[in-house]
C-alpha cells in the first residue's frame, strides 16, 4: 500500500523535510546525456507560503563603496551589508545573462550547525552569486568565498551550479556560529550522466584528490572530527551521513524522489530499492547515473510532473487515490496516527503547494542571450505550462511579474492564480479533468518546442548584426507567449467548471457542448465514483445505518 510506518529513529532532516513547507526537488543532466548538448537544471520552490513569480534584477554598475543590504530569502528579515561588485550582471528567475543557472533543495542536517551570527542566507547566497558570475566554477568560488567571510545564515543545503558547459553540486552547512563560515563539498557531474537532489545531503564519499571535479573546504573532514560526528579514515569520510544522517523518513521523502527520476532514465535502479526503504547496510545510491537515452528538455519538463507513476510508490494506485477520483495528492500534514502506529503519506517530485518551478535549458553553441532558456513555470507543475523565458529578456510578461498579485490577493491577470484554479479544480476529480488539462498543456508546449527552432535560428540572425535587437525580438516573444498561455489557461478553468459542474460531465461533440434541437442543454453524464468507493463505503460504514437503507428500499 501506498502508506509506510515511520520508524522510531527521527533525526532533524526527516523533520525539516517532512514538516516544514520548503521541500524542493532539482534535476540535472550533463551535456553529453542531454538530447541537444544542453546542460539542464529543474528546480522547484515548494512552499505553502509562496508565491509564484518571475523575479528580474538588472545589470548594474556601482560606485566604490557602495554597500548590498541582505535580507533573508524565505522571512524578509533584514541580515546585514556586504560591499557591492563594480557590476552586477542581469538575472530572470535563476538564470544570469551569462546562462548560469542555480537551484537548490533545504536539508536542515544537525541542529547546533545553525548560525543565527551569519548574514549570508541560502537565498541570497543564490542571488548575490547569479549577479556576480559568468561560470558555475566562478558562481562556486564566490558563494563559498562569501560564507567563509561573512558567515552563513541557513541550514544545511544543496545547490545545483551549472552553465553550459558543466553541472556542479554542492553540499554545504554551516559552524552553528562556533567558528565563521561553513563546511562544503562540490562535485562535478560528468557530462554523460544525470543527478537529483531533493531535500537530503547527495554527496557522501568523494574523491579527495581529484581537484578538476571535486573541490571542498579545507576543514569539511577535520571540523567533523572536531565535533565528534567522524572517527575514522580520511578516504571513508561520508559527508551525507556526517551531516545529515539519514533515517527512513529522509530516505522515502527525499531520495525517493531522486531515485524515481533515475529510474525513469537509467537501467537496474531496482538495487537501490533496499536503500530508499531503509534497509540496514544496503547499497547507497550513487551522486549521478548514466542514463539509458539521452533526455531532453520535454522529458526534463514531464519529470517534474512525477508522482512516482510506475513504480511501488505510485500516487495514483493505493486505496486512498482509488476512492478520490485517482488523485495522486495528499494534504498536509504528511504523517498520521491509526491504531497507535504512526504512518506517512509519499511525497513525489510534483505537489500542489509548489510556488513555481523551472527547467533551465543552457548551450554553448549560441550566444548567451539565445542559448539561455529559462522554462517557467508558476504553481504545480503536473497542471503548469513552461514558458520560453530567455535569460537575456528585459521584460517580465505582467501575469509573471512581480507585483501583479500575492498570495492573499486573487487576480485573473495572475498566472499563479489561473494556474491554480484549474489545478484546484482537478484535485477534486483528478482522473475526470486531467485529461483535458493535458490536452491543452501539450498543445501549448508542443507548440513552443515545435518553434524553437525557427524563432532561435532568427533570434541568432539578428544576434550577429544587432544584439539589442535580438534581446528585444525575445523579450517580445516570452511576454507575448507568456500572456497568451495564461489567457488560454484562464478558458481552460472557464471550460472545467462547466463541464464538470456540480458532479455531472457535460456531453460534447464536434468541440462544443451538446444541445438538443431546440437548443436546450442535454442530459449529462453522471460523475459518480467507483467500485472501490463503494466497497470502502460498505466495508468501513455503519453497517446499522446500511441495514435502514436497505430495509426502506
Amino acid at each position: 500500500m501506498n502508506r509506510t510506518i515511520l520508524t522510531a529513529m527521527t533525526t532533524v532532516a526527516m523533520f525539516m523535510a517532512w514538516s516544514s513547507a520548503e521541500a524542493c526537488t532539482n534535476l540535472i543532466v550533463g551535456k553529453k546525456a542531454s538530447a541537444d548538448g544542453s546542460t539542464i537544471i529543474s528546480y522547484a520552490a515548494d512552499s505553502h507560503t509562496l508565491y509564484g513569480d518571475l523575479q528580474y534584477l538588472p545589470a548594474a554598475d556601482h560606485r566604490p563603496g557602495e554597500m548590498r543590504k541582505v535580507y533573508d530569502w524565505d522571512s524578509g528579515k533584514y541580515l546585514g551589508e556586504i560591499p557591492e561588485v563594480a557590476h552586477t550582471y542581469a538575472v530572470v528567475g535563476n538564470i544570469n545573462e551569462h546562462q548560469v543557472t542555480i537551484g537548490e533543495s533545504t536539508w536542515g542536517g544537525r541542529h547546533e550547525l545553525e548560525d543565527t551570527t551569519g548574514i549570508i542566507d541560502y537565498g541570497s547566497l543564490i542571488y548575490i552569486a547569479l549577479q556576480r558570475s559568468k561560470t558555475a566554477r566562478e558562481a562556486l568560488t564566490i558563494m563559498t568565498d562569501l560564507v567563509a567571510r561573512y558567515g552563513y545564515r541557513s541550514e544545511g543545503e544543496s545547490f545545483s551550479i551549472g552553465d553550459p558547459n558543466e553541472v556542479w553540486v554542492m553540499d554545504l552547512i554551516g559552524k552553528g556560529g562556533k567558528e565563521r563560515g561553513a563546511v562544503w563539498v562540490a562535485q562535478r557531474i560528468p557530462d554523460d550522466c544525470i543527478s537529483g537532489h531533493a531535500n537530503q545531503p547527495r554527496i557522501h564519499t568523494f574523491p579527495l584528490k581529484d581537484k578538476a571535479n571535486c573541490i571542498y573546504s579545507k576543514d569539511v573532514i577535520s571540523f567533523a572530527r572536531k565535533m565528534g560526528y567522524f572517527n575514522g579514515k580520511d578516504a571513508e569520510f561520508d559527508f551525507s551521513q556526517t551531516y545529515c544522517p539519514a533515517d527512513f523518513g529522509t530516505l522515502r521523502g527525499c531520495d525517493a524522489r531522486v531515485w524515481s527520476y533515475f529510474n525513469r532514465f537509467a537501467t537496474g535502479m531496482d538495487r537501490y530499492l533496499p536503500y530508499i526503504n531503509g534497509k540496514k547496510n544496503a547499497e547507497v545510491m550513487p551522486l549521478y547515473v548514466q542514463p539509458n537515452r539521452k533526455v531532453s528538455v520535454r522529458d526534463v519538463q514531464n519529470m517534474m510532473r512525477d508522482h512516482y507513476e510506475g513504480t511501488p510508490f505510485d500516487m495514483t494506485k493505493d486505496k486512498g487515490s482509488k476512492i478520490l477520483y485517482d488523485v495522486p495528492y495528499r494534504w498536509r500534514p504528511m504523517e498520521y496516527k491509526v491504531d497507535g502506529k504512526e504512518y506517512l503519506h509519499e511525497r513525489a517530485i510534483a505537489t500542489q503547494q509548489t510556488g513555481w518551478v523551472f527547467v533551465s535549458q543552457m548551450r554553448s553553441w549560441l550566444p548567451d542571450a539565445v542559448g539561455g532558456v529559462h522554462w517557467f513555470g508558476v504553481d504545480d507543475a503536473n497542471t503548469a505550462v513552461f514558458v520560453p523565458m530567455y535569460c537575456c529578456i528585459t521584460e517580465i510578461p505582467k501575469s509573471y511579474a512581480q507585483g501583479t498579485a500575492d498570495l492573499y490577493t486573487l487576480n485573473w491577470e495572475s498566472a499563479f492564480w489561473v494556474n491554480n484554479w484549474v489545478a484546484n479544480q482537478a484535485y477534486t476529480r483528478y482522473n475526470k479533468m486531467i485529461g483535458d488539462i493535458r490536452k491543452v498543456q501539450n498543445e501549448i508546449e508542443d507548440a513552443w518546442h515545435n518553434n524553437q527552432a525557427s524563432v532561435e535560428a532568427k533570434a541568432k540572425a539578428l544576434y550577429d548584426t544587432n544584439p539589442a535587437a535580438a534581446v528585444k525580438m525575445l523579450t517580445a516573444y516570452s511576454n507575448e507567449q507568456a500572456q497568451a498561455a495564461t489567457a488560454r489557461y484562464k478558458k481552460l478553468g472557464e471550460y472545467l467548471l462547466v463541464k464538470y459542474l456540480d458532479g455531472n460531465v457535460k456531453k460534447e461533440k464536434d468541440g462544443k457542448f451538446q444541445r438538443n434541437e431546440a437548443g436546450v442543454p442535454v442530459q449529462p453524464t453522471y460523475g459518480g465514483y467507483n467500485q472501490e468507493y463503494f466497497d470502502a463505503i460498505v466495508k468501513d460504514g455503519d453497517a446499522e445505518h446500511l441495514r435502514v437503507l436497505e430495509m426502506e428500499k
